[in-house]
């Protein structure tokens, strides 16, 4: 098996590995890594132009409904240039369809150290916690790929964890460590269960992540809440880390319905 989550095919297109697949269902593909490549090709669109010194601030992911485990194609554009400030999208198509659409604000890079803080403390690095595996409650290759490391025992609907991946985000090409990170952030929702997949789904219909800096190194830390609402809604928020600290925050919808019949499985817009 391919020891990645994608396979380019041309400039545009990708293949997902077994590696990508679902949680709600294995013949799914699983949004985490998608972020991640969507991210991936952003920075493929940027390093086709002049430098601009411009960083990624925020990136806001609507989905659109299921993710077949099938090729997809994305496409990168400018909506709002600028020299300081540039608004970006990336729309995925899968079978034929569009599936996902991503808006990404890029701000100018500036010095700003001498009044930095605010952020909060670094966790407890993930090298003097045991890694646990994710199996027990998710099925697919995703999940069975991800290295989970709880700072403290697991809570129905409260998780502060470390995940991590063996896996390169797409066979033979260096990814920045910006995807990389981002293939990672949809999972905050899996690490906090609040209630059994078994009897019910909530998965998410979208994810926007802000960042205040740049996420470096392999490992996400990540301070999970999840919410559950009494009218069919939820909230996945998560404070992001690495290994010096916060990075920023991310926020997940989610729909929330019961499985009356057991271990079936659901997907949004059904």
């Amino acid at each position: 098996m391919s020891a990645s989550y994608f396979e380019r095919i041309d400039r545009h297109r990708y293949k997902p590995t077994a590696h990508a697949s679902g949680a709600w269902d294995p013949d799914e593909m699983h949004f985490s890594p998608l972020a991640g490549l969507v991210v991936h090709a952003i920075d493929g669109y940027r390093a086709e132009r002049p430098r601009d010194g411009l960083l990624l601030s925020r990136i806001s992911f609507d989905i659109l409904g299921r993710l077949a485990l099938d090729e997809c194609e994305i496409r990168v554009e400018s909506v709002r240039p600028g020299r300081t400030i540039e608004l970006l999208e990336a729309v995925v198509d899968i079978a034929g369809r569009t599936a996902v659409r991503a808006r990404a604000w890029l701000l100018t890079e500036v010095d700003t150290g001498a009044v930095a803080g605010g952020a909060g403390a670094p966790l407890t690095p993930p090298d003097e916690i045991a890694s646990q595996s994710l199996t027990s409650v998710w099925p697919g290759g995703h999940c069975a790929s991800i290295d989970f490391r709880p700072v403290t025992p697991p809570q129905p609907g409260r998780t502060t964890a470390w995940i991590s991946t063996h896996l390169d985000l797409v066979a033979d090409e260096p990814s920045s460590p910006l995807a990389s990170y981002a293939a990672l952030i949809d999972t905050a929702n899996g690490i906090a269960v609040r209630r059994p997949p078994t009897e019910w789904m909530f998965p998410n219909v979208d994810l926007t992540v802000h960042l205040h800096r740049r996420p470096e190194g392999r490992w996400a830390g990540m301070d999970t809440t999840v919410v559950f609402g009494p009218t069919g809604q939820g909230l996945t928020s998560t404070v992001l880390h690495d290994l010096h600290g916060p990075v920023g925050r991310a926020q997940q919808t989610l729909t929330v319905r019961p499985l009356p019949n057991g271990p079936q499985r659901t997907v949004p817009g059904a």
